[in-house]
């Protein structure tokens, strides 16, 4: 039984690693902002293979929380021994990690006071652990409710969370409609405001709307034929790419953008990871991802292999990206360097993840 595996899982995460090191490869053209020697947006031709890769890959922080919670949400074992597992595998190497990015990318002793209370700037990526850990709180309290629940009573929390995924729109729409809010830039939602930041629908809101969604599909989601699949994927994948496309794509109205690096807080709007054409690309990744439960040379030998030290491969991505980012993105064309960034990132991070986790003992320490 320790040994066993669900096959699709592990084709979806290897599929999921390589589209963040897409992302991470696309980010540096838009993220830039005005300072020397950093790639730009040169042009529309530039902005809309950015635009494709975000359409693509922006499912794969969401896919990553599905499959956790498929596989661990209800929680089976005692909540103190699922807590050490927890630790062991996800927050060690976090620690290790975390440490790593600021002795080698930080500035000295503010990078190492701000790791006290949060993940490192130089590690940005690291954010996604203390989130996952966040979910990890929240599965032994909610799992006697997961035991019990029904498919309708779950589809209409779904339902709910889905409609959360429209507030990132809501903010910048308030301003656009009504000028400027009540209390200061940010516009407030249902009984928000500066004194309280936990609105009528924060409990059911963010990341936690993906872990209902891995319940349903372990749970209650119908297996289905690649025609019935692909025939409610596609035009799901298409109306959350449209969502996601059209507003990041016209956020820039003239070349070469160079905006300042804030800007991509309002330009990403439209690509949260909790907003709603990534909520439904997401959905509609994990219905085809779920098809693919074959196994085999090839994923016995590479798939396996990679998806087994893909939470590795994540924590040290960005130690490779970054040099080859540098040096691919000012001498190929926009689609190519994205691509040869990533695939090339992909494979050394995943080459050097299976050999640190075979290291006896510490490796997986290390790599989780």
């Amino acid at each position: 039984m320790k040994n066993e595996r669900i096959a699709f899982l592990d084709w979806m995460r290897v599929a999921a690693c390589f589209m963040v090191m897409a992302i991470h490869s696309a980010e540096p053209f838009y993220l830039g902002g005005a300072e020397p020697n950093i790639t730009h947006v040169a042009s529309s031709w530039d902005m809309m293979w950015i635009t494709v890769t975000e359409c693509i890959c922006r499912c794969c922080v969401p896919l990553f929380a599905m499959a956790s919670a498929y596989l661990l949400f209800p929680v089976a074992k005692p909540t103190g021994e699922f807590f050490r597992r927890r630790i062991v595998r996800v927050v060690v190497p976090f620690v290790v990690w975390a440490v790593l990015y600021v002795a080698f990318l930080g500035d000295g002793g503010s990078s190492w006071g701000k790791l006290l209370f949060n993940f490192p700037d130089e590690g940005g990526h690291l954010w996604f652990v203390p989130m996952l850990a966040g979910l990890y709180i929240l599965m032994p309290l909610l799992s006697p409710w997961a035991e019990k629940v029904g498919a309708r009573e779950l589809k209409g929390w779904i339902a709910v969370w889905l409609f959360t995924t429209l507030f990132p729109f809501l903010r910048q729409a308030w301003g656009h409609v009504f000028g400027e809010p009540s209390f200061g830039a940010v516009p407030y939602l249902l009984g928000e405001c500066p004194w309280n930041h936990f609105g009528a629908f924060h409990y059911v809101s963010g990341f936690i709307g993906y872990m209902l969604l891995g319940l349903w599909f372990r749970r209650f989601a119908p297996e289905r034929g690649w025609a019935s699949t692909l025939g409610i994927a596609a035009p799901m994948w298409a109306v959350g790419a449209a969502v996601m496309g059209i507003p990041f794509f016209r956020f820039v109205r003239e070349y070469p953008f160079d905006a300042p690096y804030s800007a991509a807080v309002v330009m990403e709007t439209s690509i949260e990871y909790c907003s709603l054409g990534v909520a439904l690309s997401t959905i509609a990744a994990f219905m085809v991802f779920r098809k693919l439960g074959f196994g085999g040379w090839l994923y016995e030998k590479a798939v396996r292999p990679v998806s087994e030290a893909s939470y590795g491969v994540y924590l040290m991505h960005m130690f490779i990206l970054t040099p080859v980012s540098a040096a691919l993105c000012r001498h190929l064309p926009t689609p190519l360097a994205i691509f040869a960034t990533a695939a090339a990132t992909f494979a050394c991070a995943s080459a050097a993840a299976i050999l640190v986790r075979r290291i006896p003992v510490v490796g997986k320490w290390i790599c989780g």
